[in-house]
């Protein structure tokens, strides 16, 4: 491309500090060093996780950034010695790296990697611990090691995943978060079996991508708990087989699920990031073999609290992050799972907006009749 080894000035959505409206700027990003890869990004779907940051109650979070990462593009350059991806192969940036060296991804036993970490956590590239980011000198930090509401982003080569071309951009972007997370949370996680009760704690995308891979798993029941009586017409297409409203009820959600379920389900999945509904979602669990996993991530300094009896007698409290599944090696197979129509994907995007209304898009987002919404970063 023209564009190689060249700065790129392009827009991007820069948040200059914690909750102030998002400023669409005029970004110079700067080309890739070795192990890096830039991306044009085509589609970005917003995320509660970018929304947390930007409050500020993220300790990671640095201002200015540029926030974004769930997203699909095409590679625009590659820096030395790159061998995964070249310029015009289809990707999706991954905020969970794979680099299949480090201790973690050689162990079996996690997705987790650890090799950009102490990079992308600090909002920089790990080659010089700068940014690729600025506005006329002044650095912006990367978020996630993705950034991707920049129409170009740079991004480590182990957090690349490339798929198939032919699949649409505008909609696989979403396999870079929430759904995988919700899937792989029962699938790689849980490892729910045919006939399981399930408990899902909230309805968003990442509750509702756990109710059809409990489906796909062949659950029995599963069981939505939300306070917004709308959910259940929108999760009875995902899976859900009945909701439950707290509010309905003056007993403790636990106790309500425990009676309805003859003892408890065999698993429960909190999918909000409330600490008090991770203690319930444990608790209406099975005595003896119940398994509770925490999907939502709890703001900064909150802390979980159970009897220890609840463990004891046999439940156990698991976590997950990006619902275990391995970036550049499963990513690519999510896609192709899409293609073949056995994972929905096109039934989460509620709104598609541009770039430029991307402050709506939060407003929308935060307004519950919206799942995930998708900008297109260049109409």
């Amino acid at each position: 491309m023209a564009t190689q080894g060249q700065v790129i000035t392009c827009k991007a959505a820069v948040a200059w500090e914690a909750n102030k409206p998002l400023v669409i700027e005029d970004v110079q990003v700067a080309p890739p060093q070795a192990g890096e890869v830039r991306i044009k990004i085509l589609f970005a779907a917003l995320c509660h996780t970018d929304a947390y940051t930007w409050s500020g109650k993220d300790p990671e979070g640095l201002f200015p950034c540029i926030l974004g990462h769930e997203a699909a593009g095409i590679v625009e350059s590659i820096g030395e010695g790159v061998t995964e991806v070249q310029p015009g192969d289809h990707v999706i940036p991954c905020y969970q790296a794979e680099c299949r060296e480090c201790k973690f991804c050689k162990s079996g036993k996690t997705n987790l990697c650890g090799k950009v970490r102490a990079a992308t956590g600090v909002g920089v590239m790990l080659n010089d611990f700068k940014s690729r980011f600025s506005i006329n000198g002044k650095p912006i930090y990367h978020f996630m090691g993705t950034s991707t509401f920049s129409q170009y982003t740079v991004v480590h080569d182990v957090s690349v995943a490339k798929i198939d071309p032919l699949a649409p951009l505008e909609k696989v972007c979403l396999l870079g978060c929430g759904v995988p997370t919700g899937l792989g949370a029962v699938w790689n996680t849980a490892k729910v079996e045919a006939g399981s009760t399930v408990a899902i704690f909230g309805l968003g995308t990442v509750g509702l991508a756990v109710a059809e891979g409990a489906k796909k798993a062949g659950a029995s029941r599963i069981i939505g708990i939300d306070i917004d009586k709308k959910k259940y017409d929108i999760g009875k297409n995902f899976g859900i087989t009945e909701l439950v409203n707290p509010k309905d009820h003056d007993k403790p959600i636990q106790q309500v699920i425990i009676d309805l379920t003859d003892g408890g389900v065999d698993y429960s999945f909190e999918c909000i990031g409330n600490v008090q509904l991770m203690r319930a979602a444990l608790e209406c669990c099975h005595k003896g073999w119940g398994t509770s996993v925490i999907v939502g991530v709890a703001a900064s300094g909150q802390e979980i609290s159970t009897r220890p009896f609840q463990l004891v007698t046999g439940r156990v409290w698991k976590g997950t992050a990006f619902g275990g599944f391995k970036s550049r090696s499963q990513v690519p197979w999510l896609v192709d799972q899409y293609m073949h129509k056995e994972i929905k994907v096109d039934e989460y995007v509620t709104h598609q907006l541009t770039l430029d209304e991307i402050n709506k898009a939060f407003d929308l987002m935060h307004e519950g009749g919206c799942l995930r919404c998708v900008l297109d970063l260049h109409p």
